[in-house]
């Protein structure tokens, strides 16, 4: 079965559900027996030879634990005589039994049925006489990863998941990530180090502060192993919502992954791995959400200790929290003196431009900008992501440039690069295809400027679309058509993002029109300032202030003068406006031929209706 009819299939149980639960709930029990499902399939070849070990190691007085983990084949165990099936065969005491069965399982997984919260789900089923039938209906079901692959795996519960976003009006893309982006990221992270990770035995580490159920992680891991079958990726990630948190942890374990790694809690306010840093980063933290229930901690670490900190550069308004998770990534990051880090977040358009210079928004552009950690930043179509259609950008970040990329940062506009979904998710519309990752990875990897020629027939109708290197000649147009050329990659030095503001002051003038003069202190004798005519400039660091302002400013203003102790320096990425194509408009004499067309017909129109 592939994930969707498998997910409709787990799904159909929201139909005994129905009237006892609300649809917003029936996550709460579809999903938790999920995981015990697949637990269940994963210990089954093995339960006869474990319970044979427990009996075995009591007897002879050992702590039977590191035996029996040997024994299942995993990294958990269960010790309890019964499973799914077992239950069945007593319906009366299911409940109990069924407690007891969860009970079973060693520490790791005791934890992901108490985030669950599966004991109050058990009580309110067995009340509601339904506990047998759920049972029932999954004990039907293979899950064992033989039959659903670890991938599959996590497309079931990314669907199973939509689905209750959806039946509930939240968000699903609180959850996860859309596959196709998470594939772009991994290929963006990895791309420049195929050959270091193809070396046998080689070890990374990868960290996901917004893990979610785990796919970003899932994604890296495949790849890795897919690059180098004897490569090994030590993962860790922390995630806020127990539910996510209880698959995630649960997937990770059935991988062999090391599921103290896996932390729960809130990652800006509590830090599940304090003073670990990682080869790879992913993230695909919530956008435009406030941090106020985290801001006196935030705050805390920023003011005490500053760039000992994970919030040093500066912090952003309290309405957006999504530069925080930069800020921690940051801090995450392995040092260049052992082998640096590259990370990829997703974030939408408001960290490239929101605040002026001075503000902690503009603070954190210029701390990544000025230490030379952005390699490139890539905008991706709109309406990629479950939950908005908002325009969004990956990140790339690294304190491990190759010489080719040093003092530069890379833009690529790849919001033409999608197909449209045969059905919306939400408000999800469009995908990336595999052809479309292929070519922004290539983008990314070149590391040189780019452009995209759109090939036009004579009706003005799309024929081809074909990137254009630098230095290469551009298609030709066919006989009545043209070629349209757009920027598509383009390289910046850091410095073309900062800017001075600049406050220009005129002189207070009396009744009179004399200019006031101060009376004491530093001021004594100087033209004192007019607050009404106050203005600020913005001044690009690679123009000279003065040049400028005897330019734009003296010829309008010329006794206007500059305030030096208020000017700040300022950081923004104008993206759009790097790839902006002017298109001139039609020529006067075919919009007029268009509105003598229209008038006609308007006046034959109106003809008509008298006769």
């Amino acid at each position: 079965m592939n994930h969707q009819v498998l997910s409709a299939f787990i799904w159909s149980v929201a139909d005994l559900l129905r009237g006892d639960y609300k649809p917003a709930d029936y996550g709460s029990v579809i999903l938790p027996f999920t995981v015990l499902r697949r637990l269940d399939c994963v210990l089954e070849p093995t339960k006869a030879d474990v319970l044979t070990e427990l009996e075995l190691r009591s007897k002879a007085g050992f702590d039977p634990e590191h035996f029996l983990r040997r024994k299942s084949g995993t990294h958990f165990f269960n010790t309890s005589s019964m499973d799914l099936q077992k239950l069945l065969g007593d319906p009366d005491n299911i409940a109990a039994n069924l407690t007891s069965y969860v009970q079973g399982f060693s520490e790791e997984v005791r934890d992901i049925f108490e985030k669950f919260e599966f004991h109050n789900q058990i009580d309110k089923l067995a009340r509601a006489k339904l506990l047998f039938l759920v049972t029932e209906k999954f004990a039907g079901i293979d899950l064992h990863p033989d039959k659903v692959a670890n991938s599959q795996m996590g497309l079931v519960f990314e669907e199973l998941i939509r689905k209750f976003a959806e039946a509930s009006n939240e968000t699903a893309g609180d959850h996860f990530t859309p596959r196709e982006v998470i594939n772009l990221m991994v290929n963006l992270i990895f791309v420049e180090d195929d050959a270091a990770l193809s070396t046998p035995g080689v070890v990374r580490t990868i960290y996901d502060p917004t893990a979610g159920t785990g796919g970003m992680l899932s994604v890296a891991e495949e790849h890795l192993a897919a690059l180098n079958p004897g490569a090994r990726l030590t993962i860790s990630g922390q995630e806020l919502n127990p539910e996510s948190y209880a698959i995630c942890k649960a997937d990770m374990l059935i991988k062999g992954q090391n599921v103290s790694n896996i932390a729960f809690g809130n990652t800006l306010s509590e830090d599940g791995h304090p003073g670990k840093t990682f080869d790879y980063m992913l993230a695909n933290p919530p956008f435009g959400v406030e941090w106020k229930k985290v801001e006196k901690e935030v705050r805390r670490e920023h003011e005490q200790q500053g760039f000992n900190g994970r919030f040093g550069p500066g912090l952003p308004r309290v309405s957006d929290g999504s530069m925080l998770f930069l800020l921690h990534m940051l801090a995450k990051m392995r040092p260049a003196t052992e082998g640096g880090c590259r990370f990829g977040i997703v974030l939408n358009g408001s960290p490239l431009f929101t605040g002026g210079a001075g503000s902690g928004e503009s603070e954190i552009r210029r701390y990544v900008l000025e230490n030379d950690l952005v390699e490139a930043i890539i905008a991706l179509p709109t309406d990629m992501f479950f939950n908005t259609g908002i325009a969004t950008y990956i990140w790339i970040v690294s304190n491990r440039k190759p010489a080719g990329r040093k003092g530069q940062v890379q833009l690529i506009d790849g919001s033409g690069f999608w197909r449209k979904m045969r059905k919306s998710l939400g408000s999800k519309r469009k995908e990336l295809g595999e052809e479309h990752i292929r070519q922004i990875t290539e983008l990314f990897g070149r590391a040189e400027a780019a452009e995209i020629a759109t090939v036009l027939d004579a009706d003005g109708k799309e024929v081809a679309r074909e990137i254009v290197w630098a230095g290469e000649k551009a298609p030709e147009a066919p006989q009545g058509g043209k070629v349209k050329l757009a920027p598509l990659s383009s390289i910046f030095p850091n410095g073309a993002f900062g800017y001075r503001t600049i406050t220009v002051e005129r002189p207070l003038r009396d009744a009179a029109g004399e200019i006031v003069l101060g009376e004491r202190g530093k001021n004594k004798g100087k033209p004192q300032a007019d607050s009404a005519l106050r203005d600020t400039e913005n001044v690009p660091l690679t123009e000279d202030v003065d040049a400028y302002f005897k330019r734009e400013v003296l010829p309008h203003a010329p006794d206007a003068w500059i305030d030096e102790s208020k000017t700040k320096v300022g950081y923004e990425v104008p993206f759009n406006r790097q790839f902006y194509v002017f298109e001139p408009p039609r020529a006067l004499e075919e919009i007029d031929a268009d509105l003598k067309h229209v008038t006609d017909r308007i006046k034959a129109m109106i003809e008509r209706l008298a006769a």
